[in-house]
């Protein structure tokens, strides 16, 4: 008699792969840029203008591959574009490692937002797929968590490789997480698969519905694209207020409050810390509540702790701040993700959450950009941070009168 052995589900071994082209093309592709700004900036001699725009360029990048992940996916597949992204990715950040000023940095960022796009999206799209709607929420987080791995390296990483290096051991910094990202593109291609019957398998999880409970009139199905539409609208709100906090959070606390690289850095690596929990817990929290209520208590929590960084309150403030943020940051992106397979099903999670991230990429183009500029123009971070506050403030709102999905 032999004892029947438990065997990992292969969707766990997606979703660890996920994490892993998270970690590469969202955490270090795309959220590093926040900790190396002071050191390159001052290197680069760029105004606060030209950090937001090379920040912009990235999500200009962002914004091209959304459109081109569809097409190159329905040629080589969700596998294959990941992993041409992925390197992408690692070769423009081994690249802008020897950037010899603005212009060249920005160019090569935006390469890196392509590669960010190719990357993310298949892999978002992938969750529905693999996992069905009572695991969806969940899987999606645990993919997310990657990126709060990659911020505590970033975190720690990053400062002290300046302090041992000097003013150009930010080049060491790119050149480092450019290798690291070309690594897990070999990884990605090894792991990843298109569809659960690749390996003889059903998505994993309960059809019962049952588990997600739902508020409101149910969406008709011809009322899909509208309410796409609603939540890219939902989205662009985050968009818009996360990538100021990302791109400036360090910048302001080492200008304007006089904190030290490697402290900001060991405060960057706390959001990082927190951040990892984050999507796990808040994909949770929409499988239990809903979609809805969860980014309602979301952006609720995003406009308090944008308030703290604005107002000119004791370090304190800042610190919870920091704390709410981390907590929070990757909540909305895993909702979404697990959102758009409760509307639209599997076979079109990919592509409508291609045209959903088109809304949440033209607010990462407009907030760096206006949030540099604002600083520039007013001397402070502080009314960039107060317009996040009241930016997320609305979409509670706006949140509120989503509809939920049909039960069909």
């Amino acid at each position: 008699m032999h004892d029947k052995k438990v065997k990992l589900h292969y969707s766990w071994i997606i979703a660890l792969t996920g994490m892993a082209v998270l970690f590469s093309c969202l955490g270090l592709g795309r959220f590093s840029l926040g900790m190396l700004l002071p050191s390159m900036g001052a290197s680069l001699n760029l105004n606060y203008s030209q950090m937001g725009l090379i920040g912009t360029g990235n999500f200009v990048g962002y914004m091209i591959s959304i459109v081109l992940a569809g097409m190159i996916a329905r040629v080589v597949g969700a596998r294959w574009t990941i992993t041409i992204g992925l390197i992408l990715v690692g070769g423009s950040m081994m690249c802008i490692s020897r950037a010899g000023g603005f212009l060249e940095a920005m160019a090569l960022y935006m390469a890196t937002g392509i590669g960010s796009g190719l990357a993310n999206v298949p892999m978002m799209g992938l969750v529905s797929h693999w996992f069905l709607k009572t695991t969806r929420g969940r899987a999606a987080g645990a993919m997310l968590s990657g990126n709060g791995i990659a911020i505590v390296l970033t975190g720690m990483f990053i400062p002290w490789v300046n302090a041992t290096l000097g003013p150009e051991g930010w080049r060491t910094g790119w050149l480092t997480i450019g290798v690291i990202s070309i690594v897990i593109a070999g990884v990605a291609a090894f792991f990843l698969r298109n569809d659960p019957a690749e390996k003889g398998l059903e998505p994993l999880g309960s059809a019962d519905t049952a588990a997600t409970p739902v508020t409101g009139t149910p969406s008709p199905k011809g009322n899909s694209r509208w309410t796409m539409i609603h939540l890219g609208s939902i989205y662009i709100f985050f968009g818009a207020t996360y990538a100021v906090y990302v791109t400036f959070i360090v910048t302001a606390m080492v200008n304007e409050r006089g904190f030290g690289e490697g402290t900001a850095g060991k405060f960057w690596a706390v959001v990082g810390a927190l951040s990892v929990v984050s999507g796990p817990l808040f994909g949770w929290m929409s499988d239990k509540l809903g979609r809805k209520k969860a980014m309602m208590i979301v952006y609720g929590l995003f406009t308090i702790a944008y308030a703290l960084v604005a107002a000119d309150l004791p370090n304190a403030y800042l610190y919870a701040s920091i704390g709410i943020f981390g907590l929070s940051v990757w909540s909305i992106p895993t909702i979404m993700s697990a959102a758009v397979g409760d509307y639209v099903g599997p076979a079109k999670a990919a592509t409508a959450f291609g045209f959903i991230t088109l809304f949440f990429g033209a607010g990462q183009i407009t907030g760096p950009a206006l949030a540099g500029f604002l600083a520039d123009t007013t001397g402070s971070f502080s009314t960039a941070f107060w317009l996040c506050a009241s930016l997320t403030a609305i979409a509670v709102v706006v949140t509120y009168f989503l509809k939920a999905p049909s039960k069909n």
